[in-house]
């Protein structure tokens, strides 16, 4: 008797579920992904963990812990969103994103092991966390850094314990989920600190800082913040560009020292992988023949701020082209006010997001900004980097979205990886 062998999973897919679950949009809450993570015998029981939340620099403090650690030798997971043009980009074992085969199989497993479970049907962000947890488990990794989606209390990914929790600024941002204010959007940050786990900080703000401190003291966490003196102090070089990096180095650095007893690290490997450290879309610089292309995923006010105060370093003298593109749901009118300055004239595009702001409208922000710079609307990022393509500096910003969708048209072309890309709709929030 002969069997028929069984069909070997597709990414196609696996990738059209994926994109059916975005129909679920963003639903806070743990327990749909507690019920995924039961169904697969609860991997993270098995995992160690290192958990990052914050406004901005989430995922350049997971870039910097992931390069410190495999510095060390540790077989390191890593899980951040959203992704730029690939999916398998959050989900990385040791810098190498999980292949389209794992991920296929990983996505077909989970679905026959959830298949029938009572309860609502998980959004794209639940079945991703649960998927990421089993695909860490099988690659037998020794820690796994663990970017929260959206603010941390009711976030997907706060199923876990962690060894430390991190929690890189407070800033207005997501309102419409986490609060109207800086003490609102900290209580949710503060939803990741666990009891007895110690809990490091680069926050700022004094008030959001307390509230912080305070959930600590409430459950014996150890409380650490990063001061401005301490990030002095931090003289190694380091991989990322502009002041702001230095911050989320000297914080994702002491997070290392801390855990030594856990995760033995040297100081050359801790300079080694901070120097080593690269992280797409934050000051990333592309150059095509003489043009010089610096890529950033600047989409609300503290990214914007943050990009401003690090162009003078970078392009010194340099008034570059200006690509923008946001999304309506932030404070997209001061963006622009603060961005126009800096350029020498600015191309307006849309998002490719049902929350994009018209490229029409950005340029009506531009004009009203009074910042006197020439300004154009253009039907896509596409016509404006044809448009552009003369011009000697041209800096893309306003959204991680517009940041991967110039990846990929900057990169080989692909036309599925439209598809993947178009996933963060509801797979990603910034």
């Amino acid at each position: 008797m002969t069997t028929t062998p069984a069909a070997v999973p597709s990414w196609d897919a696996a990738l059209a579920y994926l994109s059916a679950l975005c129909q679920f949009g963003f639903q806070p809450g743990l327990d749909t992904t507690r019920r995924l993570c039961a169904a697969m015998g609860n991997p993270e029981a098995g995992l160690r963990f290192i958990h990052v939340a914050g406004t901005n620099g989430k995922g350049s403090v997971c870039a910097f812990l992931d390069a410190m650690y495999r510095a060390a030798g540790f077989r390191v997971g890593l899980y951040t969103s959203p992704h730029l043009v690939r999916f398998g980009e959050r989900i990385q074992v040791n810098r190498v994103p999980v292949s389209d085969e794992i991920l296929a199989r990983g996505v077909a497993e989970l679905r026959e092991k959830i298949a029938g479970l009572a309860g609502p049907e998980p959004t794209f962000f639940e079945f991703t966390t649960a998927l990421a947890l089993r695909c860490f488990q099988q690659a037998g990794v020794d820690l796994v850094i663990w970017e929260t989606g959206l603010g941390g209390r009711l976030d997907a990914t706060n199923v876990v314990t962690p060894l430390a929790s991190v929690i890189t600024n407070i800033g207005l941002d997501h309102q419409q989920v986490l609060g109207p204010t800086l003490a609102h959007i900290a209580a949710e940050k503060a939803g990741i600190i666990k009891s007895g786990v110690p809990v490091l900080t680069a926050t700022e703000d004094p008030d959001a800082r307390a509230i912080l401190e305070f959930k600590a003291r409430e459950l014996d966490a150890p409380f650490l913040a990063i001061s401005a003196p301490q990030v002095a102090r931090l003289t190694l070089p380091v991989g990322l560009r502009g002041s702001h990096q230095r911050t989320n180095a000297a914080l994702a650095a002491t997070t290392v020292r801390l855990l030594r007893a856990f995760l033995p690290v040297s100081d050359e490997q801790l300079a080694e992988g901070l120097a080593a450290t690269r992280w797409p879309g934050r000051l990333q610089e592309l150059q095509r023949g003489p043009q010089r292309l610096v890529l950033d995923g600047a989409h609300n006010l503290p990214g914007v701020h943050a990009l401003r105060a690090s162009l003078p370093e970078l392009i010194p003298g340099v008034h570059p082209t200006l690509i923008l593109g946001a999304l309506n749901d932030k404070d997209w009118r001061e963006m622009v006010r603060l961005l126009a300055p800096v350029a020498g004239r600015i191309l307006t595009v849309p998002v490719a997001s049902s929350r994009t702001v018209s490229a029409a409208d950005l340029k009506a922000a531009v004009v009203a900004s009074g910042a006197g710079r020439p300004v154009r609307a253009a039907s896509s990022l596409a016509e404006a980097l044809r448009w552009a393509s003369a011009d000697p500096v041209v800096l893309i910003t306003g959204s991680l979205y517009l940041v991967g969708e110039a990846l990929e048209l900057l990169g080989p072309p692909s036309a599925a990886l439209a598809a993947e890309r178009d996933l963060n709709e509801w797979g990603g929030t910034r």
